[in-house]
């Protein structure tokens, strides 16, 4: 498939898309032979494409993909008890992708795919303290919720304040809250709950720092992230 040259060598690993321009500017890079143009597309996988005369070796392409997860889904790519997972809900898309961190097999909306392994790194990792929003449908004593935002700890790990507040209040004792965590760790928003008091009834992924949910993705749908989406998460 055709890509513009300077993302060619960029996802090559020989610079950054700026600098790739540069080397396009100066006549470095060669297309077939000839001299390539800025702006100019390129099928890495049938045209060879050189810079200062060495061969640039294709890349495995990038794929990044925003997934609306349904409930009954596992975010693994295989699964010993031989339940449904996400990759199944993504085969058509080109390339062999991975969850970015997960939701558990009850838990449902926003969940980032991709081969990026770098990129997965840096949005797992707490110390990068992405956050990650949820809309929560507890049941319980309501007036316990403030206490989700006081420091706790899950699994003897002392975990950073989560804010949060109610969103809307079906009854006494029902409420949909606004959670917003950084470290994702195993079941913590289910933990959280279970700590204060609170059973969670529904659990739903609205966004990743900044990137929200795509209301118009279906459950079990998904789509490709755009230029600007991408970059967002490279930069966050």
């Amino acid at each position: 498939m055709k890509e513009r040259i300077q993302k060619v060598l960029a996802q090559a690993g020989l610079c950054s898309r700026r600098a790739a321009e540069e080397m396009i500017r100066q006549g470095r890079v060669t297309i077939d032979g000839r001299r390539a143009e800025l702006g100019e597309q390129a099928d890495p996988a049938r045209q060879k494409i050189a810079v200062d005369g060495k061969p640039v070796a294709a890349a495995e392409k990038k794929v990044y993909l925003m997934l609306n997860k349904p409930r009954g889904y596992v975010s693994t790519a295989h699964d010993e008890r031989g339940r449904k997972t996400v990759t199944d809900l993504v085969r058509g898309c080109g390339a062999r992708v991975y969850p970015v961190g997960r939701l558990d097999y009850d838990s449902e909306g926003l969940l980032l795919m991709t081969n990026d392994g770098a990129l997965t790194q840096k949005l797992t990792h707490p110390s990068h303290e992405i956050g990650k929003t949820y809309q929560v449908t507890v049941r319980g004593d309501l007036s316990r919720v403030p206490a989700l935002g006081q420091p706790m700890k899950i699994d003897g790990y002392e975990i950073a304040p989560a804010t949060v507040f109610i969103l809307s209040q079906q009854d006494e004792h029902t409420a949909r809250l606004s959670m917003t965590i950084h470290e994702g760790r195993n079941r913590q928003i289910r933990k959280m709950c279970e700590q204060v008091g609170l059973d969670v009834r529904r659990l739903k992924r609205l966004a990743v720092g900044e990137l929200e949910l795509d209301r118009n993705l279906a459950p079990g749908k998904w789509r490709e992230l755009t230029e600007e989406e991408i970059a967002y998460l490279q930069e966050a």
